[in-house]
């Protein structure tokens, strides 16, 4: 056995040790690295995730993903102890909205609906009025009165596509995730040359002539399940290459293959097992949101539960 794999054993078992102790769930998103996801107690989409921090009993939610995500389980289950591994994890997609402009925009259209996807910061969705998911983004969109203007913040490819599907005029953020928006159009037509046969799956955040190429466009959790519902051998998979651990173990008959090889987020790789037995161990980094925040951002996360 490699020297990492003993490592990696003996970190699991502790991390298993200290979960016992510290009452504590371990939520991991699709894309932290294989061996986070498999000391999980649940791994998910950003919609799956905010459902587990709302509902589990747990004392103690050890959040491997980053800053806005463990965020929001703090928002959600504000009584619980949120620790989060790596505080350095943030996301440049959030950065990209602050809650000032945010405040300005919104000022600047006279009765409009704010809609900010969860890749955000908890200060952006207390000045919103619902929040999505790429999970229900579509559904979020829907159910807003037709005559009323929406503000989609602050992915602006998310934001496209849901345009698109719905007919609506959305007023549109000028963000976007950085991995997503690498994929170009090119990359895909050639893993098809490379993987002949295979569908193409890709995420939302991807650009328009991306998602044009795509045989099936959807949320990381709804990619799993597409997946296992086709009869199909091969799939190229556009979005963070940390889903193909979960599609693999999910289908071992399948093939699944990366649209690109930078398909890589930086900031959800640096939760490592260490980070996660550390911070048990410690009980720290603990992500806390100010309360006057965190109510108002708890509404628009409370409406976007409400609608799945």
């Amino acid at each position: 056995m490699e020297q990492r794999q003993v490592v990696i054993q003996e970190l699991s078992r502790r991390i298993g040790e200290l979960k016992e102790k510290r009452k504590a769930v371990i939520l991991a998103h699709f894309y932290q690295r294989p061996e986070v996801q498999d000391v999980a107690d649940f791994v998910g989409d950003s919609l799956q995730l905010a459902q587990q921090a709302a509902a589990t009993s747990a004392e103690v939610i050890v959040f491997c993903g980053v800053y806005f995500m463990a965020e929001s389980a703090k928002i959600l289950s504000p009584e619980k102890i949120v620790l989060l591994p790596d505080e350095g994890a943030g996301c440049p997609l959030a950065d990209m909205a602050a809650p000032e402009a945010v405040r300005s925009r919104k000022e600047s259209l006279p009765g409009c609906i704010v809609i900010t996807y969860v890749n955000s910061s908890a200060a952006v969705k207390a000045e919103s009025d619902f929040c999505c998911t790429s999970s229900n983004a579509l559904k979020v969109v829907l159910a807003m009165p037709p005559e009323r203007p929406v503000l989609f913040v602050p992915d602006r490819n998310l934001g496209r596509y849901i345009a698109r599907r719905t007919g609506r005029n959305l007023e549109l953020w000028d963000g976007y995730c950085h991995v997503h928006d690498r994929l170009k159009a090119d990359e895909i037509l050639a893993a098809r040359a490379e993987h002949p046969g295979a569908l193409v799956v890709v995420h939302p955040e991807c650009r328009s002539e991306v998602i044009d190429l795509a045989d099936y466009v959807s949320s990381t959790g709804g990619m799993l399940k597409y997946a296992g519902t086709v009869d199909a051998p091969a799939f190229i998979i556009g979005t963070e290459q940390g889903l193909l651990h979960s599609l693999q173990k999910a289908y071992p008959d399948k093939s699944f293959y990366p649209a690109a090889p930078h398909m890589v987020c930086p900031n959800m790789k640096l939760t490592t097992l260490e980070k996660v037995r550390w911070a048990m161990e410690d009980m720290t980094p603990q992500v806390e949101v100010q309360p006057v925040v965190r109510e108002r951002a708890r509404h628009a996360l409370t409406r976007m539960l409400e609608i799945v």
